[in-house]
């Protein structure tokens, strides 16, 4: 059983038991969140897609941590300007473990 769920912008699909890696959430270490916006859910016995969401169907989930992801380099350069510009950026994300698919 799976379902595809939309967090921050973006869709996942996720199981039971997964662990992912999504937008920074404002949840406390530990606490439990649950994700209503689902669009598709996989059973056994059949796909129900939403249209665009399903009514009632929700994943609960528990925040593991929060962190920042690996640094990138952003440089910007104008050739014969003499124009450069570095920057670095750290992507802040939480770190959820999947619980319960609620269909």
């Amino acid at each position: 059983m799976y379902a595809i769920v939309e967090t921050g912008g973006k869709q996942y699909k996720v199981q039971q038991g997964d662990v992912l890696y999504i937008e920074k959430l404002e949840a406390e270490e530990g606490a439990s969140v649950n994700f209503d916006k689902v669009l598709i859910i996989s059973k056994d016995d059949g796909v129900v897609v939403g249209s665009p969401l399903i009514q009632g169907a929700s994943v609960s989930a528990k925040v593991v941590s929060h962190g920042k992801a690996k640094k990138i380099i952003v440089f910007k350069y104008k050739a014969k300007k003499n124009y450069h510009k570095k920057q670095g950026h750290r992507q802040p994300y939480t770190k959820v473990e999947i619980e319960k698919i609620n269909a």
